[in-house]
């Protein structure tokens, strides 16, 4: 939709940026969907730092670049130090 010429598709943000809570866990539903996608199963992590390590080992026992899960990697880990980590 643009009003005014500025596309508001790029500035409200769509649903696949608002945060759902998991087990005190918060992502987006793209975030989970690329988490499924591998056979991450978000629901049985209770701890932020379980997911982040199990990513990485999933990544780098890849044989292959998945840059879908590393993006979800690098945000869950942004969110992690930027929420979590006492400054």
């Amino acid at each position: 939709m643009d009003i005014n010429n500025l596309n508001l598709d790029e500035i409200i943000p769509s649903e696949n940026t608002f945060l759902k809570k998991y087990n005190n866990i918060y992502i987006s539903e793209k975030q989970k969907q690329v988490l499924d996608k591998y056979g991450l199963n978000i629901e049985k992590y209770n701890n932020i730092n379980e997911l982040i390590f199990d990513i990485e080992e999933y990544l780098n026992e890849s044989y292959i670049e998945l840059d879908d899960l590393e993006w979800v990697s690098q945000t869950i880990s942004e969110y992690n130090y930027y929420n979590n980590t006492n400054k």
